[in-house]
């Protein structure tokens, strides 16, 4: 008993340096940011600012000078869809075309995967030269007598699919109710085969989950004026760059997967007369769903907090590539709105955690039931 005890103390001692630093320098630090983004502090104002609550959110979603914010959130939700689906897209390509068993492999991989041996700044750096105007890309058609390309790559103001920023609550509300349809509908089903519920307090809860929800779209829509957004040409850019680096390592996932994949069920498969294709369609890319979502929360992660590739490409300055991890910068550090710059730091730790938090959760559960 005594030993037990002993034990124990001394893995709580040997636990206890890093569950405080831990506590202190990460827990610690995120309260304090959402504290300073309920003030008004600058690095001109003393003693913190005064407590103006929820301002600064409002500010940025609805403020006519934080159009930018609003920019960068809408260039975030088109940059990490595109990002990740190319990113899944090149990587099983590549995986499935390794799984062949080509002459040369190890080459092969060892390419691929190059790209993540550099930094973000530095293959910002190689794809702003790439994408220059008036030279890289643009300039190859004069190697043979033509015309140089006249593409304006991360510097083009054309954008696709716009739509004007009042209008956004209404879409969100729109979907909101969709959803709690579906779910009413699962849950009735899943309900009436229960004794003693009501499927009335079912539908006023679903009703009150959907009146509560309608109010946040609506608010946080409430521009005075039209604001047109969409989806910035200049973006292509950026998903190229970002891709060409993060598509090996997606390629590594997949192909370990496919390793993974016992050659007797692809043979059985075989014999009951499904073609290659089949094989890949019914038997192997179901086993690679749990990589999928590994490989989309890495890049959706990577996405949602990336700064150098943009910092390096735009300059920091470029409206069309901009993102909300540079706009933090600028607004704090530059603009010497600390509070604000704390909101959009705080904002940018709700979208990651929207991401982190179901992988972790369903990584726990599966430890848990092993």
């Amino acid at each position: 008993m005594e030993t037990k005890l002993n034990e124990r103390i001394l893995a709580i001692a040997l636990l206890a340096p890093s569950v405080i630093a831990v506590g202190i320098f990460v827990y610690g630090f995120i309260g304090w940011t959402f504290f300073t983004s309920m003030t008004d502090a600058s690095l001109s104002s003393a003693g913190g600012g005064e407590f103006i609550a929820f301002e600064n959110y409002q500010s940025l979603f609805t403020g006519l000078r934080n159009e930018r914010f609003r920019t960068d959130i809408v260039n975030t939700v088109y940059f990490t869809t595109l990002f990740i689906a190319t990113c899944l897209g090149i990587g099983l390509l590549l995986a499935v075309l390794l799984d062949q068993k080509v002459k040369g492999e190890a080459i092969f991989r060892t390419i691929y995967l190059f790209p993540m041996a550099l930094s973000f700044i530095v293959t910002a750096v190689i794809w702003r030269w790439l994408f220059h105007p008036t030279q890289g890309i643009n300039a190859l058609p004069t190697l043979i007598g033509q015309e140089p390309l006249t593409f304006r790559w991360f510097i083009s103001s054309e954008r696709w699919l716009e739509f004007n920023w009042q209008n956004l609550g209404n879409y969100i509300s729109i979907g909101i109710i969709v959803v709690d349809i579906v779910l009413a509908y699962f849950i009735w089903r899943w309900y009436k085969r229960k004794e003693g519920v009501s499927g009335y307090i079912i539908g006023a809860l679903l009703f009150l989950n959907t009146w509560m929800l309608l109010q946040g779209p609506q608010k946080a829509t409430a521009l005075r004026i039209e604001e047109i957004h969409g989806f910035n040409v200049a973006l292509i850019a950026l998903i190229i760059a970002a891709s060409w680096q993060m598509s090996g390592y997606v390629m590594a996932m997949y192909l370990a997967g496919l390793r993974g994949v016992p050659e007797d069920l692809r043979e059985a498969a075989r014999v009951d007369g499904a073609s290659e294709w089949g094989v890949y369609r019914y038997v192997i890319l179901p086993m690679l769903q749990p990589i999928t979502l590994s490989a989309m929360i890495v890049l959706g992660h990577i996405s949602l907090k990336i700064f150098d590739l943009v910092y390096g490409m735009g300059g920091g300055d470029n409206p069309y590539i901009d993102m909300p991890g540079v706009n933090m910068y600028f607004t704090a550090f530059r603009g010497g709105a600390i509070g604000r710059g704390a909101a959009i730091a705080i904002i940018l730790l709700i979208m990651v955690a929207f991401v982190i938090v179901p992988y972790l959760r369903s990584s726990l559960k599966a430890e848990t039931e092993v």
